[in-house]
């Protein structure tokens, strides 16, 4: 684990000093054992997750629209 921040030095409680960074290729290991750990999606659930985040976004997006229409229409009627 990489413990060390733009040249300054961590300690731990114990006063000892931080540990040294990993290797890229002890890295490399830890990433591959934690994504085996992950549990990826179906395909029906990607499906699904994608299709209600695209709803999601198209019903802001006429929300936003509606109120900038809403309010430039106002202030064209209050300044002319």
């Amino acid at each position: 684990m990489a413990t060390e921040t733009r040249g300054e030095s961590v300690t731990e409680d114990k006063g000892k000093p931080a540990k040294k960074r990993t290797s890229p290729l002890l890295f490399y290991r830890q990433v591959v054992a934690e994504l085996r750990k992950v549990i990826w999606p179906t395909r029906h659930e990607l499906v699904t997750y994608t299709t209600v985040s695209l709803i999601f976004v198209v019903i802001v997006v006429a929300i936003v629209f509606g109120l900038d229409n809403a309010f430039s229409w106002v202030v064209l009627k209050l300044f002319g």
